[in-house]
């Protein structure tokens, strides 16, 4: 298991776009994905549950990758968090 805490700073969060490529991007790994949030554990290889958790600009998260290429999936995670998802 692996985990890396990050505070969101594209300026819309976890909009559909970022949050839709977020999960789809993670569904590639074999490895359980969760971001913890507000107290919150949530499935980061669903849209839903993470588009239904709120993330915005300036939440902290942490990203747990737990598996199968789990380094992996957690650097491409930091890539597209640190980056703002190219916004």
């Amino acid at each position: 298991m692996v985990s890396k805490h990050f505070t969101v700073s594209n300026a819309q969060g976890f909009h559909m776009r970022p949050a839709t490529t977020f999960a789809n991007t993670m569904a590639k790994y074999g490895c359980k994905v969760t971001i913890k949030h507000n107290g919150a554990d949530v499935d980061g290889k669903s849209l839903m549950h993470i588009m239904a958790a709120c993330i915005k600009v300036g939440s902290e998260i942490d990203v747990i990758c737990d598996g199968d290429g789990e380094n992996e999936a957690l650097a491409e995670a930091a890539e597209m968090i640190e980056s703002g998802f190219g916004e």
